[in-house]
């Protein structure tokens, strides 16, 4: 979709339901909404929608940073706390290393 053939309107609709849709363990819908519409917010001429898709931009790039950081955290602590978890890991492991034969 080309964002400047869309109204004002339109386009703080759209913002809104992605940034909605991030709520729903999607954080990559709020990484899209935050590129896709930071021209929009940052860069295009005032108008009067701009300040509501600022917010919505701003907290999506807050919420990314914040799903990242926690999706690191844990997939760091898993891995090096794996092997002393023993069947609780395994329990939540897709696959278990099979180890030295």
């Amino acid at each position: 979709m080309d964002l400047r053939r869309v109204k004002d309107e339109d386009k703080l609709d759209l913002c809104r339901k992605y940034y909605i849709g991030g709520f729903a363990f999607l954080p990559f819908l709020w990484f899209v909404n935050s590129v896709w519409f930071f021209n929009e917010a940052f860069r295009k001429p005032a108008y009067e929608q701009q300040k509501m898709i600022r917010t919505y931009v701003i907290r999506c790039m807050i919420g990314t940073v914040l799903w990242v950081g926690a999706i690191v955290a844990w997939v760091t602590v898993f891995q090096l706390n794996r092997a002393e978890w023993g069947a609780t890991a395994d329990y939540m492991s897709f696959i278990i290393p099979q180890g030295i034969p």
